[in-house]
Order: C-alpha cells, then sequence, then structure tokens
C-alpha cells in the first residue's frame, strides 16, 4: 500500500535542509526509441524519492518558508489520451493520494514558478543535470528580475539541489532497505535459474532470457542495468553487453545481472563453469577472487572508511596473484608497483540504491567517509587474464568477478544477496545434471 506520509517526510527533510528559498525538481523526460516509439518510461531517481509519483511531465517545487509548501505540476486528467496511453492522475487526485498541499497542470508552471519565485532568497535545483531545464530556470529567474520595479526581487543564489538530496539519499531508511530485500531476493533467484540453464552450446542470449524471465515472473520493472552474459575471453571485457557469443565446454560464464523493483536496483556478479566443473586453474583463481571478496565484506562494518574493503581486497588477490606465479615480489611491493593492475584493474565497489552507481560521495575534504547503518553498497573484486607470454596457459581467457549487495548495519552488515550460489561446491551441486 502506498504510504504517502514516508514521501510528506522526505519533502520536509530537504525543507529543512534548505532553510531557505525555493527547489525545482522536474522529473525526467519521456525519451523517443524510435518513430513513435518511446524507450519504457523511468522516473527521475530525485524526484521519485521525494514523491513517489511515476508519471513523467511532472515537476516538484518545494517553498522553504512559513509557511512551506510541497507543490506538485503534472498533466491534467483527460479520459481521451487515457484511452491512448493509460492512466494519469491529474493534479486534484495527485495532491490528495500523494500528500501535497498543492497541485497544479504542467502547462502553468512558468506562470506560478514566476509567481512563487518572486522574494525569495535561494533557488535550489539540480544544475547541469538537464541543459533545457538549466536555460527555462534561468529564464524564469530573468522574468522575475525584470520585475524589480514593482519591488520583486529574484533569487541571489543558486544551488544544485543534489548537495542536499544525495546526502539524504546516501542513508537507506527501513522501507527502502525491504524494497532492496525483495529486489535482491528476485536477482538471486535469477541467477540461481541461470546457472541451472547453463551448458555448452547455448548463446550467451540465451542464458540472458532466463534471467529476464525471472525478473519480469517475479515482479520486477525491468533490469536494473543491460545484463552482462559474458562467456570464456568475454569475461575479460568489463563491460560487455553483446550477449551473442555460444557457450564453449571448458569455459566460465561471468554474469553481472540483477532487476529493478520499485524504483531500487541491485546488482550482482557470479562467475561459473559452463559445464558445471571448474578445471584446477579456474578453481584455483576463483578461490583467490572468492576469498578477497569475503575478506572485504568482513571490513564492510560500520566506522570503517570506505576503502578499507577496496584494501583488503586488493592484498587478498595480490598474495594470490604472487601464489600463482602471475605477479612477483612481496606483497607490498607489487601494491607499490601496481603491477597486479593488468588482472585487476577496476575497485571493489560503488554505493547502491535507487540508481545502481548511486548517489553520495565517497570522500569528504578529503579524506575517505566512514560507513554508517543505512549505507548499501557493492563488493566486487575480480580477476581477469588475458592471453601473455608470461602467463601460463591454463590461465588464459579466466575472467573471474564476484559481487554481493551489503548493507551496513549498527553490528556489521547484512549481505542482501547471499543466497546466490558463490562457493565451489555450491555452485557445482546446483549445476549438477541428470
Amino acid at each position: 500500500m502506498f504510504n504517502s506520509s514516508l514521501y510528506r517526510n522526505r519533502r520536509q527533510r530537504l525543507i529543512t535542509l534548505m532553510q531557505r528559498g525555493i527547489a525545482v525538481i522536474p522529473t525526467a523526460p519521456e525519451v523517443l526509441r524510435n518513430g513513435d516509439a518511446h524507450y519504457p518510461y523511468r522516473f527521475d531517481s530525485h524526484f521519485h524519492y521525494l514523491t513517489g509519483f511515476d508519471e513523467p511531465e511532472a515537476v516538484l517545487v518545494l517553498v522553504a518558508g512559513a509557511p512551506a509548501q510541497s507543490i506538485l505540476f503534472c498533466r491534467e486528467k483527460d479520459m481521451e489520451r487515457e484511452i491512448w496511453d493509460g492512466f494519469r492522475y491529474g493534479p486534484a487526485a495527485a495532491r490528495e493520494k500523494f500528500g501535497f498541499d498543492a497541485a497544479f497542470p504542467i502547462a502553468e508552471l512558468d506562470d506560478k514558478l514566476t509567481e512563487l519565485m518572486g522574494n525569495q532568497p535561494a533557488l535550489f535545483h539540480p544544475l547541469g543535470k538537464h541543459a533545457v531545464w538549466d536555460d527555462r530556470i534561468l529564464a524564469l529567474r530573468a522574468r522575475v528580475q525584470a520585475q524589480v520595479r514593482s519591488g520583486i526581487t529574484a533569487p541571489n543564489e543558486i544551488h544544485d539541489v543534489r548537495t542536499l538530496l544525495d546526502e539524504m539519499r546516501l542513508i537507506k531508511d527501513k522501507d527502502e532497505l525491504a524494497t532492496l530485500r525483495r529486489a535482491a531476493a528476485i536477482s538471486t533467484a535469477a541467477h540461481q535459474r541461470a546457472m541451472r540453464a547453463t551448458r555448452p552450446g547455448k548463446m550467451e542470449y540465451e542464458i540472458e532470457a532466463e534471467l529476464l524471465h525471472e525478473f519480469r515472473s517475479q515482479g520486477a520493472q525491468a533490469p536494473a542495468y543491460t545484463s552482462i552474459v559474458a562467456g570464456g575471453a568475454n569475461a575479460c571485457v568489463l563491460h560487455y553487453i553483446s550477449n551473442n557469443t555460444q557457450l564453449k565446454d571448458g569455459d566460465l560464464l561471468l554474469i553481472d545481472a540483477a532487476c529493478e523493483m520499485d524504483g531500487y536496483a541491485t546488482d550482482i556478479t557470479r562467475t561459473f563453469p559452463i559445464n558445471g566443473k571448474f578445471s584446477a586453474a579456474q578453481k584455483d583463481v576463483y578461490e583467490i577472487v572468492l576469498a578477497a571478496q569475503a575478506t572485504a565484506i568482513a571490513a564492510a562494518r560500520p566506522g570503517a572508511h570506505w576503502n578499507e574493503p577496496h584494501d583488503a581486497a586488493v592484498r587478498v588477490l595480490v598474495q594470490g596473484l604472487i601464489d600463482l606465479k602471475l605477479c612477483h615480489g612481496s606483497v607490498d611491493a607489487v601494491l607499490e608497483s601496481g603491477s597486479y593492475k593488468r588482472f585487476y584493474m577496476h575497485r571493489t565497489g560503488h554505493w547502491l540504491g535507487m540508481d545502481v552507481h548511486d548517489v553520495g560521495n565517497y570522500k569528504l575534504e578529503g579524506n575517505w567517509r566512514l560507513l554508517q547503518p543505512g549505507m548499501v553498497l557493492t563488493v566486487e573484486p575480480g580477476c581477469y587474464i588475458r592471453p601473455a607470454d608470461d602467463v601460463p596457459s591454463a590461465f588464459w581467457n579466466i575472467g573471474i568477478r564476484i559481487e554481493d549487495d551489503v548493507a551496513i548495519t549498527t553490528q556489521g552488515c547484512e549481505v542482501l544477496t547471499e543466497a546466490a550460489p558463490k562457493t565451489v561446491a555450491a555452485i557445482e551441486a546446483l549445476m549438477q545434471r541428470p
């Protein structure tokens, strides 16, 4: 059931942080795919975080003052258009359901906003996100400035509202965490389904179809991002999305895929043998990556610096690469030289939430920020070994990444995606075929 008080409270928190002035926050535009066909619509995350309203052509206006105001501008109710495009609330119903102080037709935005902007000391807007909106807001501010002889002043400060919103969104509340858990359950089931369906001779896109089927059949609205289904050498391409190669016996399959549920994303990667059995070399590398991930997850706790899980994972990976004779020297020497980066070249995680790479600064005043309860991040070490003269051929084209979604708790962390098998024994058992 829709909880309008959740969104009203978020809007009030933002108004309190603004202290004074007016905020103008549009949702995302519809985007044409080709001809008359649009891409499936997806709202702007900041807008939806504050409103719960998922129709296009909508703008939220917040006024900090006495009294504070929360105003929605949206499409008018239009029964004829609803025959073609589906239900729309219209201002009156939207105001009632979503808990706004007022709501107006989107066609009235410029006139109303010119009035509301008058004598406001500050203007908050997602600056630089949409050039069209930047130009429109500045033009409206200029319209207010033109009324100076009438004693009306325009905002003399302009702030990026995302500075405040990003920090709000960084700490997830109980409702957000509950949604993320539901999304994680669907995504982990999809990875299990993909493992069961995988076998030599199938195409990568056939496995992608298994993932998409599970997402949608369990109620998720969409993939959270374009699925990576990368067999063999394709797993050594970090952002491989072609998904059009035939799967070969003896290769590994790396799947980086997850769903979006009610506006919240999950992000999971699993790597497993296409024939259901790890080779000796594959297992050796896999166990190193798995150990690195376990060490990183253990370091993801309240009070730890953001970079501690990454640093912990890298030390385990480097020791493993030295043990396999893929890197040479001491751990500290390899870390200092950076020679390990030919096999591991990305960070170990990122924020997760409404966006896959969610909002929030990683450093504050030049220092890695401290992890706090309610933060959600990914933990995703990997190892990617391309053919080279100094690399034993048994390791060629082994690409492995293991990624889970982790919520920081008061005691440590909760692995939201733990149900997706990732030990060698669990993977091989799941993939056993009669």
